[in-house]
């Protein structure tokens, strides 16, 4: 760890009075930023702070207003991304940023190809990406996958690797544990301590703050777009002075309490031997009104497939699905939506959002049927509804023109929200529900989630949170490499034995 001590060197890179104006609005305000070789330096504010655009302003892909940036004390013009990288910084986006239809090698060294005489020098490249990905703990991903038969953690990896083959003096890593289960971030903190053992500096942007507690040194804060604490000493600052100093007000985020499901309440889900070839099988539970049902395990164990074929987006193979006794059917979103069932998938860029689309047609896009009028979308209803999901989501900005893109990872998950409450699902599906959220937004997911069972929805959420899935949840279901080794109340099951059950894949 990195001494706090006056004699201390100075400052490997400073960003002074960042500013940057969007159109309607001002992203940074005059943010300050210094971070020391060899030390992990915590970025942290609520989303929508202005984290990502100051990133992107270090990395070159937005350019500042006003401010100025320096490295070993000079000042620099960071004119684009590729001059980022020249002057030794590299950027790990939290939303993965790899080309799946090339090889694991070629993302790596994509816009730095290895050459020598004006030729590609393939082997070299193959050779270094095996180093990248041993010295990462993924010495089995081969160099010639292609990219997009990886999962979600193994392009994580891809993208981190491509980060350390640019030899950077500072890296940015934005939520790089997002999809990584418990093993793969304890190597992450490995490789993390043995940058900062060589004087490689890390900014580190996480909303999980017990990952702070175990790899920061130091914590910069911000606040709609303001510098509001600079240089702290992770040791030092409570978490409750965190939050505080992030939100603005004391936040209580524990997972509210929620009463006992009647033992009359009906059964709205039940799951029948369940299966899907290559990714799960015989999986059967059922849910009632007013309860949550939670799926735990490792990234990839076949959680999020259940979830997708119970909503129709993949079909399944072997059993059978019904909603409030009526049979759905297989492969088809169109009859769970109308049957009242909802899902917010855990990638909601790529799978849940419109992007280009405005915000107010994201949140209506489930309901067109009743916002159209002789065949032609009512704009008007539509907008009318979404505001009212916006003002009480505290979707930010409450601009349901904006487009969904420009939203922080939060308020898209806001977004998807608000769609199936514009919706009035009886079922509604989450996985993942509060990756890449904030300690306020995640305060106000749990309160929702406890306020839909209290009106009777039935809920099914997936987590790689162990703690966020007993809490959450009134049963739990853990799932092993595609199959249920343990079903029973939350309350009789902690996280070691959970753990203890992923690693183990059978049944106690």
């Amino acid at each position: 760890m990195v001494s706090d001590d006056p004699q201390t060197p100075a400052a490997l890179l400073t960003m002074h009075g960042i500013v940057k104006q969007f159109p309607g609005a001002r992203a940074l305000d005059g943010v300050d930023l210094d971070v020391r070789a060899g030390e992990v330096h915590c970025l942290l504010g609520q989303n929508g702070a202005g984290k990502s655009t100051l990133i992107k302003v270090l990395a070159g892909a937005h350019q500042p207003d006003e401010g100025q940036i320096l490295i070993d004390g000079e000042p620099v013009t960071i004119a684009s991304p590729v001059a980022g990288l020249k002057l030794g910084v590299a950027t790990m986006y939290q939303e993965l940023d790899v080309v799946d239809g090339l090889s694991v090698a070629e993302n790596i060294y994509l816009g730095h190809e290895l050459a020598k005489g004006g030729f590609s020098q393939r082997r070299a490249a193959t050779q270094n990406t095996r180093k990248l990905l041993a010295r990462l703990g993924h010495g089995g991903i081969s160099p010639h996958r292609e990219v997009g038969t990886l999962s979600a953690a193994g392009k994580q990896i891809v993208s981190m690797a491509r980060a350390l083959s640019h030899d950077a003096r500072v890296i940015v890593m934005d939520e790089p544990s997002a999809v990584l289960d418990s093993e793969e971030v304890a190597n992450l903190f490995r490789v993390v301590r043995d940058l900062t053992a060589q004087g490689v500096a890390v900014v580190y942007i996480s909303h999980r703050l017990e990952e702070i507690r175990q790899i920061g040194d130091r914590i910069t804060v911000l606040k709609d777009g303001r510098t509001v604490a600079s240089g702290l000493a992770v040791a030092d600052t409570p978490t409750a002075e965190l939050i505080r100093l992030m939100t603005g007000r004391n936040v209580e985020f524990a997972i509210p309490r929620r009463p006992a499901v009647p033992a009359d309440a009906p059964t709205l889900v039940r799951v029948d031997k369940l299966g899907l070839r290559g990714s799960f099988e015989d999986v059967s539970f059922e849910v009632r009104a007013g309860e949550v049902v939670g799926l735990a395990g490792l990234v990839g164990s076949g959680r999020s497939e259940i979830v997708e074929t119970i909503f129709g987006a993949r079909k399944a193979t072997a059993g059978s699905v019904e909603i409030a006794g009526r049979t759905l059917r297989a492969g088809s979103v169109p009859d769970a939506v109308r049957a009242g069932v909802g899902l917010c998938p855990e990638e909601r860029k790529s799978q849940g959002l419109l992007l280009d689309e405005p915000v107010y047609r994201n949140i209506t896009l489930s309901t067109f049927a009743r916002t159209a009028n002789g065949g032609f979308l009512d704009e008007g209803a539509e907008k009318r509804e979404a505001r009212e999901q916006i003002t009480a989501l505290d979707v930010r900005p409450a601009d349901a023109n904006r487009a969904a893109r420009t939203l922080s990872g939060g308020n898209q998950q806001k977004v998807l929200l608000a769609r199936w409450l514009v919706h009035g699902c009886r079922v509604l599906l989450v996985d993942e529900p509060t990756r890449g959220v904030d300690v306020g937004a995640r305060a106000e997911i749990y309160a929702l989630i406890a306020e839909l069972t209290a009106k009777g929805t039935a809920v099914v959420v997936v987590s790689s949170e162990i703690e966020e899935v007993l809490g959450l949840a009134d049963r739990v279901l853990v799932v092993s490499e595609g199959r249920v080794v343990h079903e029973g109340p939350s309350s009789e099951i902690d996280e070691h034995r959970v753990l203890d059950l992923v690693m183990e894949g059978s049944a106690a």
